[in-house]
C-alpha cells in the first residue's frame, strides 16, 4: 500500500487574495532554557489544505465539527482538468468517477458545474486552488454546500496521476468553526498477486 501526502505545508502554501497569512510564534524553547518547545499557530481557517463547511456560507448550518467523516474517508477519483469548468466539460468524465472527485489542475467551477455534480451524486469535491471557483465565489460555494457536496480545497496534487484512490481527509474538529486544516492522504493500492 502507497501513501502520498495531498497536503501542502500550511505556513508556505499560497493564500487566498485577502485572507491573513498564517504565522508561528515561539512561546517557550529548550535552547532558551525552557523545559520544553512549545509554539502557538495564528492562521485563517481556511489556509493551506483545507475543508469548507455549510457554516462558511450559511449561518446556522452545520460546522466543521459536524463533517461528516464517512464523506472525508473512502473511494474517490482524480481527474486532470484546466480552466472555467461547466457543466458540460463534467458530464462525460462523471458518470465514471466515485462519489469523491480530487480535480487536477488550475480549475474554476462554474454554477452549471455545481449543478452536475449534484446530479451525478459527488459527495465531496477537491480541487488545488484556495478556492473551487474565481469568479462568483458565493454562488458556486452555496450551490455545493446547498446540494451537501464538502468542498476540499487547497490540494497538492502534483505527484498523483489520474485514477481511482481511497482519500482521507478528515478535518480538525472545531465546535463553531466554518473551515478546518485537513492533512489529506490518498492510497494507492497495489494489484494483488494471484498465484
Amino acid at each position: 500500500m502507497e501513501l502520498i501526502d495531498i497536503t501542502r505545508e500550511l505556513l508556505s502554501a499560497p493564500v487566498f487574495p485577502g485572507d491573513p497569512a498564517p504565522e508561528m510564534e515561539a512561546i517557550s524553547r529548550i535552547a532558551y532554557g525552557e523545559v520544553c518547545n512549545l509554539s502557538q499557530l495564528h492562521a485563517c481557517l481556511h489556509n493551506g489544505t483545507h475543508m469548507d463547511a455549510p457554516l462558511h456560507f450559511f449561518d446556522g448550518e452545520a460546522d466543521i465539527a459536524q463533517a461528516d467523516l464517512s464523506v472525508c474517508v473512502g473511494e474517490c477519483s482524480v481527474i486532470e482538468l484546466s480552466g472555467a469548468l461547466t457543466g458540460a466539460d463534467l458530464e462525460t468524465k462523471l458518470p465514471f468517477c466515485q462519489p469523491r472527485v480530487l480535480i487536477k489542475g488550475e480549475v474554476s467551477l462554474t454554477q452549471s458545474a455545481a449543478f452536475v455534480l449534484a446530479q451525478a451524486g459527488v459527495r465531496l469535491i477537491g480541487v488545488e486552488n484556495q478556492s473551487v471557483c474565481s469568479d462568483q465565489i458565493a454562488a458556486v460555494h452555496r450551490q455545493l454546500l446547498a446540494d451537501g457536496i464538502w468542498i476540499l480545497e487547497g490540494l497538492d496534487l502534483s505527484k498523483v496521476s489520474a485514477g481511482t484512490y481511497l482519500l482521507m481527509a478528515a478535518p480538525l474538529k472545531i465546535a463553531g468553526a466554518d473551515g478546518a486544516p485537513v492533512r489529506a492522504l490518498l492510497c494507492k493500492r497495489q494489484p494483488s498477486l494471484n498465484v
